[in-house]
């Protein structure tokens, strides 16, 4: 839309600092078919800890937690929902596997854009519908006083302006004047300046972000959570938003601030990645800190059984190992012996 302009991308220059971050991005873009025959059982190990992640943190920043004893098993489709921020969990984790099984058959057009909101939104009755009244983006001081960051595109022309959006990607994206993953977050900046939905706006932006890195084969957001990233540099997150979005509908705005967060982001992503994958050991590590994370959250008397249910992709050998180790650090206590044993943080 706005970024993607004539005049605007005639005008853009990308500072020694964004290029820097981006020739970081692409050196490990090249490693990554390394990684991914040489060890896959890594990798594999990885998925399942990125999914977890990524639905908790995407939901979080938007307000929306569930009970630790919950998450795990909404995620992994072990159970149903049974409150509207447990459906909004479900929804996410349903658009997520959508992109990560289906990134190369989707297509980056605005009804694509709706069916996402749709599965994330699920069960909201505007779920997949573009907005039918004006929103404002709104933030808070230190004293808590309320003021408008920023006013989106109106109700009215956002129909219009996602159309304007999808198809100045895809005419840039043919053209290969700029790398795609400036494309991509420039998209990313857009759509939220649009800000296209009524609610679910910051959730259908990530699934963006992880579709288009997908779609300029960057797999990194497979194994590595970019919602956790984002959540753990929130304060960044928003401010970088601010810095880009000022001037945006006159197209006067400096994406900067936004195409360093976003770069940062996949860097981050790829950097935690290349230290798991060059570590010994890692698929029992990242299985290991599954179950300690379980267990620790535990609250009141549990079970072997009990951790089974919140891990159910590893042994029982290894939860018994994992609950041996944290008896002898003193984290934890058993009470009782066979089959009636129950364990208890301290």
């Amino acid at each position: 839309m706005r970024s993607f302009s004539k005049k605007y991308l005639e005008r853009l220059e990308l500072p020694l600092g964004t290029m820097w971050l981006l020739g970081e991005c692409m050196e490990f873009k090249g490693k990554q078919q390394l990684w991914e025959s040489r060890r896959p059982e890594v990798l594999s190990a990885l998925k399942e800890i990125a999914i977890i992640q990524s639905v908790e943190s995407s939901n979080r920043i938007e307000g929306v937690e569930v009970e630790s004893k919950r998450l795990r098993p909404l995620v992994l489709g072990n159970s149903r929902p049974r409150t509207r921020s447990e459906e909004e969990i479900m929804g996410y984790r349903r658009a997520l596997e959508l992109v990560h099984l289906k990134h190369s058959n989707i297509q980056v057009r605005p009804k694509t854009i709706q069916q996402l909101h749709n599965r994330a939104q699920e069960g909201a009755g505007d779920a997949g519908q573009w907005k039918s009244s004006n929103n404002e983006i709104i933030e808070f001081d230190s004293k808590g006083l309320r003021s408008v960051r920023f006013i989106p595109t109106s109700a009215k022309l956002t129909p219009k302006q996602m159309d304007q959006l999808c198809l100045g990607y895809a005419e840039e994206s043919q053209k290969d004047r700029l790398p795609s993953l400036v494309l991509s977050a420039l998209f990313v900046l857009d759509f939220l300046c649009i800000h296209p939905f009524r609610d679910g706006n910051g959730r259908v932006s990530r699934l963006l972000t992880l579709l288009l890195t997908y779609k300029n084969d960057f797999h990194v957001g497979r194994y590595i959570s970019f919602e956790r990233i984002i959540e753990e540099n929130k304060i960044e997150y928003y401010q970088a938003l601010k810095l880009s979005s000022q001037g945006w509908h006159q197209s006067k705005h400096d994406a900067v601030a936004w195409l360093n967060f976003f770069l940062s982001t996949i860097r981050m992503a790829y950097k935690e990645l290349s230290e798991k994958v060059s570590g010994t050991d890692v698929e029992s590590g990242g299985k290991t800190e599954i179950i300690k994370k379980a267990i620790l959250e535990e609250i009141g008397l549990f079970s072997l059984k009990d951790i089974q249910t919140r891990c159910p992709s590893v042994s029982q050998q290894m939860i018994k190992k994992v609950l041996a180790d944290l008896k002898k650090k003193q984290l934890i206590e058993l009470r009782g012996r066979g089959r009636g044993a129950k364990w208890h943080v301290k």
